[in-house]
């Protein structure tokens, strides 16, 4: 049948059209086939004009339905059993349909073909081919309008399917018989091309309208087909599908288009095994539709893609339910939050067509899954995964060859991470992740990379399960575990790239992503969170690494290229001038000048050149250092492990509240956004931190393990906590604001952890590096939004750590660098705990261990242990200082800059208010008095190197450090943090000993030193910092100003020791054997208080208790002093050491040459002593100053000191009646002046004693005091003449004196042991008990008296066998005055000097200001002394005071010389400024010899290091010998010019001062000034002379008004002054005739008469003899009464040994035998040996010559050990001898009275008169000089006596007249009056040699 050309048409628009319709159908007996063949057909259906007809059609069929016909419809179907054909061809067809109110939609097709067969053989077989060509659904307003075919690659917007080519081969085979066991097979075969659909809103509108019309039919079929395919037996299938040029598009009226394209997608699927296999897959971006048509490219060309990828393979197996996927090369997405938004609003338009069409097709589950999907289908994807729990889970295995994923987190700022390789599986329950390489990378910087990536998630592990065991606490047993191992992990950062901006941009998108699919979650219901997994990290090396800048890498090595590159020129140019020297001897003269100039110069191109090939090759074979700063990690496992009992809101809480317990926790509660608690394990290898390419590591931390709880929480922020942080997603959305909540992250921690070996080192030197680390660390955190000023890391530290931290350390090391050199490895100062356990709490440090402090450095003072403290206890207590509780960090509240609060005008907001801490007290309290087993005792060990290498520590360590890529043209403007230092406000210390000994040498040889050994101690220490503005406009840094508010220290059993060794100073080190230790001093108990300068206030409020304040006062309890010659010598020794390396750091220092600052403009007033205000102080830079002066205003400040100082008379002392003598003294009227500034020192000693040994006598002095106060004040500078100078003066105060003497009787020592008196016989006088019969047998307190002694510190005397002293001075008061004057002034009082007074008439000065009163000066005043003595006590004393007590330095004549000459030159020079150059060329001169020193001394460090190795290496031995001498001979070099220098500048100075002042120098050369004074005056006393036994008196000398004076001078010249108001002689013989000797003539005992003045001007002595100038005797007339009898006594003990009836001394072997012990002593050289065998040296007096004969007693004299050579006698004997240039005695008028022996004639009442002496230039010894006034005398006394005997005789008339005629009687009486005579001169000389012989006798 065929129908042609049917055309259907109703209101003039056709309705259908069709070209032709051809069908057959043909039956035969073999088959049954039908065709159809369709041609052009075109159809428009409008529902609108049809629904009135199909609705009288349902009408229709409705009435006319009968039982009939649905019996009919009933009827079966009958079963054709004959092979069925069927084809169709259907070609050119086009539908448009109008469903109602849908928009219309249009159907067309080229062609569709059509085959099926279905055969009946063996079993039913059904096959089909189905043919599809040109497909094409177009939905839209304007679909049904007909269109040419669209364009070949190019996709028509409002086509919603599109198909180029479709063919569908299948065959299905059923096999027949029940009982057949085969399967049914069913087998497809399609191919497609040119796949277009097309989603949007209108085709899902189409579909549903047309699924609602079918729906309830589809409805039924499907249930129906479902039940039939559950019921049919197993189907094997297959299926094969290839589609090529597929294009997915979704169209959206709001966000445009998005495009998937696929090349090829192939899918072959079996009932075991499925394949999806895509070649070139892309997803992109269409984000306006404004053209008609989108082309359709390949997946490579298509511009910007979101998404690529090259090849994707997935398989499916399903009867082991397993899931392949397999992802080729070139993985790449490209993300940003505006595409991310498309992509979103395509996916929700996606699925709301997938829900109306699902409401659609099963209209009866529309109301439930109306709610469900109202939001997102993150409900439904939630509701997924709850299967029944036996199905099994999908084994999923993943395989990525290469994976790019780029995020814009910003417009400008992106994250990228890459990988290759990457595996993924999963079996089971876990999951393993495997990726050999990955990296992730920051706005284009390679930043992360991780190597040999492994993670698994597993449901439980072993391992984990041990983990657990060390907690006990831990309630889960088990738990799945996350496990993460990295072969390395490595972290770049470039420099100065901020990382924070691009990381908060990240996580801000993150909160965005959060809130944009967890909407809906956000108010449902929470369910209890499970268990979070436990964590094990794996990480076998670790680096992270900030980056150097590049410019100042180049820099450094291009300057050490250039170092480098200076030394080879200049071994170049060596070579050529020896060359150039070698041709002018081959050529001579003949070798032109050009020829030279040319060689040099191409030297110079060739220098040029090498440095810039150099240059370039720089980095050819090593690379180029890039790091800053790198932390590496190796071996790092760490384990964290969760669990029930801390997991939750509740229980993180209560962790929070356990850790930290300090805290107050807010009433309210905490309401925490993160929460976690996890007990940690962590073990790592090595800890490294080393900064650029340091040699050291900044921290070193070897086999570290860590154990503990780590708590992490935040806070969620109030309202105006909260910022806003913007993004940005461009149209339509707009901006999008995130919240963001700012308080921070908290971790509270308890960890345990131990390790083996922990090292710091840092230094100043490595401040500007760290500096630079602190920039690149502040890029890595954003700052906060908060507008607060940040908070320094101290504060920071304690707002975000809480908790403990235990450490136990096998090795602990702190190495403090010591030099400005980073790379510098030899000097530092190096802590070094052993076994070391450390303990961090809240606000302490707690360190426990023992402590070695070391010097590190490279001379031969290397590692000197100078600390060692076992057992230490070292606390660290930090108190901070804030406006509220410095631990309630849980209130701070940071507000974003929208929500800040009003605040007063000029304040900022501070958020930190409270917490925030103005200041730090620090108190550190090191405790020794840990009992452990071990005894150790802590040491000190010293020597002057180490001293002065500390104070060049020091400097380096307080070195002002200069600003590090600050300014604008680094971009960096913020304010200058402040360093931990400026922010202490108070520093205690507190040291708490068992006991404590410390060693002092003044060099390596240990020559000599100091041992001071102390038991039980304690000392503390507080001192206060202030920060003082600096003047000017210039912003500068404060000043930071310590002083020492308050210092305490207790310390007992204190004992010092002197020692000396004879080593040499280039012997090696060794502790010599033959170090003498001698006994200094020792004491029970000390106690020393410092205070801070009161205020005014303060002093005001104690005037009444205490008057006088001190800054130091010292209190002593039973001290022992020791001074013999070895003390004297080694003091000196160390003092001298000290002194010249004082002196030399302050010449070199660059303030030698300024001076001080005068103004000679300010009045010449009297300056007041009210302190300076810190607005004219210059403030002192750099040094810390201990001086404590507070600001106080100058008119209460000055009064406060003025009455202060009115109330010190009780320190001066006061004579009673005689004060005119005592107002003379110098020393009392320089410490009466009312100039003082500060009452510094105040030392006061209880029940002390000082034992003094002579150098050449045996026995010793012991002197005794009760209480002692010593006073030191320091006055105002001025002006003394035409020089400033700054006084000090000591006031000493001494009650209960006594002195007591070893007798002649007193055995000689044992062992050296030292004897001391008992503290009842020196304790203020106390009732006696007279049971006692110790008591009773000893004297009291009377002079003369017997005491015991003890030799042993504790010990008392009966303990011992007791040796007896004698009380040789009794109980008596004294005052002593020391005032000293010195160039050095304080800075701080520089500003009161005023110019000195220039006076036209110039009046009497006062005694203080000329320039011969401020000298250095020394008095001594006693008011009554009781002395007892006996010869050998005698001369005891007189060498003790001859060799201990007025014992000057030497060598100060050259030395005053020098310094005249100086002034000299400044004096006659024309421009004295050009020494100024001078002195800066010495003083270069000088540095290079310190540095020579220093070179020398490291080359024997690396010698002494490397004969370690190599002890018997000869070369080595040789070159360090080599090297000492040559270090000698510098050292020898430098004192010379050190001393020079020190001249130069101190002249310099006085000269500059004296220009400032338009003063002219007034001194001549030959101008000498005074340089010493020294005072002694008594007011009384009595002299008792004894026999030897010390008991039996000889006589009493009573003087009263004595005073001695002695001026020292510049040229070494000396003036003695020696001035006696009044004396008497008694004597105490038995029996005797006349108890009074000696007395002046009258009775006048004023004040103003003197009864004897002796003046002795003794120049410097020449050849070795002792030079008097001038030497004159006054005496009053005197009374004499003498008998023979006392006169023998007289001279035995004054010259003890000499024969008295010796008229003439012979030759000089006999002198010396009459030599009195008064003879002057040199300075005899150093003691090496004990007190016991002191050898004699070269120079000695000549008391040390003295033979046994001598008559002084042997137990007294110390014999010598050497033979004494010629040069020894020569000396001793020129020591002998005086050079007297004028001596006078005035006459003396005598009334003579004597008593001779039985048969003598006896004088009364004989008045002489001593005639007038005058001697000129002899050399005499003294008793030369004794014999020279005897015989002068005698001639003239002889007549005056034979004179006045004659005028007696003849005035008697006497018988005996004839008698005297004889020659024998007259010779007889000549005799006697001579011998009476003799007995004259020999008393004068007995009385005025005690006086001489100590005071005269010195050589200078």
């Amino acid at each position: 049948m065929g129908r042609d050309g049917l055309l259907l048409s109703q209101s003039r628009q056709r309705i259908v059209c069709l070209n032709s319709l051809k069908a057959s159908v043909q039956v035969t007996t073999i088959d049954l086939s039908a065709s159809l063949v369709l041609n052009t057909c075109i159809i428009h259906y409008r529902h609108q004009e049809f629904s009135h007809w199909l609705h009288l059609l349902a009408l229709e069929t409705q009435g006319s339905s009968s039982p009939v016909l649905k019996q009919r419809k009933k009827r079966t179907f009958p079963q054709i059993l004959a092979p069925i054909i069927f084809s169709t061809s259907i070609s050119n067809v086009n539908i448009s349909i109008q469903l109602g109110d849908t928009p219309p939609f249009a159907l067309g097709f080229n062609s569709i073909s059509l085959d099926y067969q279905h055969l009946r053989p063996q079993s039913i077989h059904q096959r089909g081919v189905l043919t599809v060509d040109h497909l094409c659904w177009r939905v839209g307003s304007d679909s049904h309008i007909q269109r040419a075919p669209h364009p070949p690659n190019m996709h028509v917007w409002g086509e919603a399917l599109v198909l180029d080519s479709f063919t569908l081969q299948g065959s299905y085979n059923q096999p027949l018989g029940l009982s057949s066991t085969q399967s049914d097979t069913l087998f497809l075969d399609c191919t497609i091309r040119g796949l277009q659909v097309e989603a949007s809103d209108t085709c899902a509108q189409c579909l549903s309208r047309i699924l609602s019309l079918m729906g309830p039919q589809s409805g039924k079929s499907a249930v129906s087909r479902h039940s039939s395919f559950g019921e049919s037996v197993s189907l094997l299938w297959k299926v094969d599908l290839k589609v090529e040029d597929m294009n997915l598009f979704t169209l959206s009226a709001l966000v445009g288009a998005s495009e998937v394209r696929l090349d090829t997608l192939t899918i072959l699927g079996s009932a075991e095994t499925s394949t999806v296999g895509i070649q070139g897959l892309v997803l992109a971006l269409v984000k306006s539709v404004t053209e008609k048509m989108q082309p359709c490219c390949k997946a490579p060309d298509i511009p910007t893609p979101v998404l690529s990828l090259s090849m994707l393979s997935i398989t499916y197996h399903s009867s082991i339910r397993s899931l392949e996927v397999q992802c080729g090369a070139g993985l790449t997405l490209l993300w940003s939050p505006p595409d991310h938004m498309y992509l979103y609003q395509h996916v929700l338009a996606t699925l709301q067509c997938r829900d109306l069409l699902r409401a659609t097709v099963f209209p009866e589950t529309v109301p439930s899954l109306a709610l469900e999907t109202s939001g997102t289908t993150s409900e439904l994807e939630g509701r997924a995964p709850e299967p029944l729990p036996p199905k099994r889970l999908l084994n999923l295995t993943l395989e990525v060859s290469t994976a790019k994923l780029t995020a814009f987190v910003a417009e400008d700022k992106f994250i990228t991470l890459a990988a290759e390789s990457v595996s993924l599986s999963r079996h089971g329950g876990s999951l393993q992740a495997y990726c050999p390489e990955l990296a992730a990378g920051f706005d284009g910087n390679s930043i992360f990379n991780f190597k040999e990536v492994e993670v698994q998630l597993l449901p439980e592990l072993e391992e984990m399960i041990l983990h657990r065991n060390p907690f006990p606490a831990l309630q889960t047993l088990r738990n799945r575990v996350w496990l993460l191992s990295f072969g390395s992990v490595s972290v770049e950062f470039p420099y100065q790239y901020d990382f924070s901006r691009t990381l908060d941009e990240a996580v801000g998108v993150q909160k965005w992503l959060k809130g944009l699919h967890q909407g809906t979650r956000a108010w449902a219901s929470p369910s209890p969170v499970p268990l979070p997994p436990d964590l094990l990290l794996k990480v076998e090396h670790f680096s992270w690494v900030f980056l150097d800048d590049v410019f100042e890498v180049k820099l450094h090595d291009n300057y050490e290229l250039m170092k480098d590159e200076s030394k080879e020129s200049a071994k170049r140019l060596q070579l050529l001038d020896a060359k150039v020297a070698a041709l002018r001897k081959q050529h001579g003269e003949l070798l032109p000048a050009r020829k030279i100039e040319e060689l040099y110069a191409s030297l110079e191109r060739k220098n040029i050149e090498i440095y810039i090939q150099r240059s370039r090759r720089l980095y050819g074979n090593t690379p180029m250092r890039r790091a800053l700063l790198t932390w590496s990690l190796a071996g790092l496992e760490l384990v964290a492990l969760a669990d029930a009992s801390f997991h939750g809101p509740e229980h993180v809480v209560e962790q929070v509240q356990e850790l930290d317990p300090g805290s107050p926790f807010p009433p309210e509660g905490l309401d925490l956004v993160i929460q976690w608690c996890r007990m940690l394990k962590c073990n790592v290898k090595s800890f490294l931190v080393r900064i650029r390419d340091y040699p050291r590591y900044l921290f070193e931390i070897r086999d570290w393990r860590l154990m503990g709880r780590l708590v992490g929480t935040e806070q969620s922020g109030q309202p105006c906590s909260r910022r806003r942080q913007i993004l940005h997603l461009g149209l339509p959305w707009g901006n999008v604001a995130v919240e963001r909540n700012m308080p921070p992250l908290k971790f509270y921690h308890d960890f345990h952890s131990e390790i083996f070996q922990y090292t710091v080192v840092w230094g100043p030197c490595w401040d500007p590096a760290w500096t630079l680390i602190g920039q690149c660390v502040d890029l890595l955190t954003k700052p906060s939004a908060d507008p607060s000023p940040p908070l320094p890391w101290w504060d920071k530290s304690r707002l975000l750590f809480h908790g403990d931290w235990h450490m136990d350390i096998e090795q602990a090391n702190l190495h403090q660098l010591a030099t400005e050199d980073p790379y510098n490895t030899t000097e530092n100062m190096h802590w070094e705990w052993s076994h070391l356990s450390f303990h961090w709490k809240p606000g302490q440090f707690v360190f426990k261990g023992d402590l070695d402090i070391n010097v590190r450095t490279a001379s031969k003072y290397d590692d000197c242990c100078f600390l060692h403290l076992p057992d230490l206890c070292m606390t660290l207590d930090l108190q901070w200082l804030c406006h509220g509780n410095p631990h309630d960090h849980h209130s701070v509240t940071l507000r974003a800059p929208e929500f800040l609060p009003e605040v007063p005008l000029g304040q900022l907001h501070d958020s930190y208010r409270a917490f925030r801490s103005e200041n730090l007290n620090l108190s550190i309290k090191m405790d020794l008095t840990r009992h452990s087993g071990t005894i150790s005792q802590p040491r000190i060990l010293l020597y002057s190197s180490t001293l002065r290498w500390m104070q060049n520590f020091w400097a380096t360590w307080t070195s002002v450090t200069r600003p590090i890529c600050r300014g604008k043209l680094f971009n960096n403007l913020k304010p200058s943090k402040k360093k931990l230092g400026q922010h202490y406000k108070q520093l205690s210390y507190t040291a708490l000993f068992p006991q404590l000994q410390v060693h002092y040498w003044a060099s390596f040889a240990q020559q000599r030193g100091i041992q001071i050994e102390c038991s039980q101690g304690h000392v503390f220490t507080r001192g206060t910092q202030r920060l003082i503005p600096q003047a000017g406009t210039v912003m500068r840094r404060l000043i930071s100003d310590w002083s020492v508010t308050q210092m305490v220290s207790d310390l007992s059993q204190v004992t010092v020791h002197l020692m000396a060794s004879p080593t040499e100073e280039n012997a090696d080190h060794c502790l010599d054997p033959l170090v003498t230790k001698t006994h200094l001093l020792s004491l029970s108990s000390l106690t020393y208080q410092r205070h801070s300068n009161r205020t005014a206030e303060e002093e005001l409020s104690a005037r009444d208790g205490d008057p006088t304040f001190h800054t130091h006062q010292l209190h002593l309890v039973d001290l022992r002093i020791s001074w013999t010659t070895t003390n004297r010598d080694i003091a000196f020794g160390l003092y001298d050491g000290y002194k010249k390396a004082a002196v030399l750091k302050r010449n070199l220092s660059t303030e030698a040459l300024k001076g001080l600052k005068i103004d000679p403009q300010m009045p010449a007033k009297k300056p007041k002593r009210g302190v300076p205000t810190s607005a004219s102080a210059p403030p002192r830079v750099n040094t810390p100053s201990f001086s404590g002066q507070p600001d106080k205003g100058s008119s209460g400040g000055a009064y406060m000191l003025q009455k202060l100082i009115e109330e010190t008379d009780r320190f001066v002392v006061f004579t009673e009646e005689e004060s005119g003598m005592s107002d003379q003294l110098c020393g009392i009227a320089a410490c009466q002046t009312d100039d003082i500034y500060n009452r510094n020192c105040l030392i006061e000693l209880v029940n002390c004693q000082m034992v003094l040994r002579g150098a050449e006598t045996e026995g010793c002095v012991i002197v005794s005091a009760a209480k002692a106060q010593l006073l030191q004040c320091q006055h105002h500078p001025a002006w003394y003449g035409d020089t400033l100078k700054q006084k000090t003066s000591w006031t000493c105060l001494l009650d209960g004196m006594q002195y007591f003497a070893t007798t002649e009787s007193s055995p000689t020592e044992q062992d050296g042991r030292q004897l001391w008196l008992e503290v009842k016989n020196i304790e203020e006088h106390r009732q006696r008990s007279l049971d006692s019969v110790q008591e009773l047998m000893e004297s009291g307190q009377a002079v003369g008296g017997m005491v015991t002694t003890t030799t042993d510190w504790n010990q008392p005397a009966e303990a011992q066998q007791a040796q007896q002293v004698q009380r040789i001075i009794s109980r008596c008061n004294c005052r002593m005055y020391y005032i000293s004057y010195s160039h050095d002034i304080d800075p701080e009082l520089a500003t009161q000097i005023k110019p000195p007074e220039v006076l036209e008439n110039q009046e009497k000065e006062d005694l203080l200001k000329k320039q011969e009163g401020a000298v250095d000066t020394f008095t001594l005043i006693h008011h009554e002394l009781e002395i007892s003595t006996n010869p050998a006590q005698y001369a005891m004393i007189l060498d003790i005071v001859n060799n201990l007590l007025l014992h000057v330095e030497p060598k100060r004549k050259e030395h005053s010389e020098k310094k005249q000459r100086v002034r000299f030159q400044l004096e006659i020079s024309s421009n004295p400024e050009e020494q100024r150059s001078s002195i800066l060329h010495l003083q270069e001169a000088v540095r290079q010899h310190v540095a020579q020193i220093r070179q020398l001394e490291k080359q024997m460090y690396s010698i002494m290091k490397s004969l370690q190795d190599d002890s018997k290496n000869e070369n080595l031995l040789d070159l360090n010998q080599k090297l000492q001498l040559q270090l000698n001979q510098e050292k020898a070099n430098l004192q010379l010019e050190s001393e020079e220098l020190n001249i130069l500048i101190r002249c310099f100075k006085d000269f500059q001062l004296q220009r400032a002042n338009k003063m002219e120098l007034r001194k001549q050369q030959e101008d000498v000034s005074v340089v010493r004074r020294t005072e002694f005056y008594f007011a009384q006393a009595r002299w008792r002379l004894t026999e030897e036994d010390g008991q039996l008196g000889i006589a009493e000398l009573e003087l009263q008004r004595f005073l001695y004076s002695k001026v020292n001078k510049s040229d070494d010249t000396a003036e003695h002054l020696l001035e006696l108001g009044w004396f008497t002689m008694n004597n105490l013989l038995p029996n005797a005739v006349y108890k009074v000797v000696l007395r002046p003539q009258s009775s006048c005992q004023s004040g103003r008469q003197l009864a004897l003045r002796l003046f002795s001007k003794v120049r410097p002595p020449v050849g070795g003899i002792s030079v008097k100038e001038h030497f004159e005797v006054n005496v009053v007339p005197l009374t004499i009464q003498l008998t023979h009898q006392f006169f023998h006594r007289m001279m035995g003990f004054f010259f003890p040994g000499r024969s008295v009836e010796d008229d003439e001394v012979g030759d000089e072997e006999d002198k010396s035998k009459l030599v009195t012990t008064g003879i002057p002593v040199v300075k005899p050289r150093q003691l090496i040996a004990t007190d016991d065998a002191v050898p004699l040296g070269p120079g000695k007096g000549v008391a040390q010559g003295l033979t046994r004969s001598s008559g002084v007693r042997r137990s007294f004299r110390k014999s010598p050990e050497h033979p004494v050579d010629d040069i020894d006698k020569m000396k001793e004997r020129a020591a002998m001898n005086n050079s007297f240039i004028y001596i006078k005695i005035p006459q003396v008028p005598l009334c003579v009275s004597y008593k001779g022996e039985k048969n003598s004639v006896d004088w009364g009442d004989l008045n002489l008169v001593l005639p007038c002496l005058e001697y000129h230039n002899n050399t005499w010894t003294w008793l030369d000089f004794a014999m020279a006034v005897k015989r002068d005398s005698r001639k003239a006394l002889v007549a005056q006596v034979i004179k006045e005997k004659l005028r007696l005789k003849s005035a008697t008339g006497s018988e005996v007249r004839g008698k005297l005629e004889t020659k024998s009687d007259l010779n007889m009486q000549q005799q006697e009056e001579e011998e009476k005579a003799r007995l004259l001169i020999g008393l004068s000389v007995g009385d005025k040699n005690p006086g001489k012989k100590s005071i005269f006798g010195r050589r200078k």
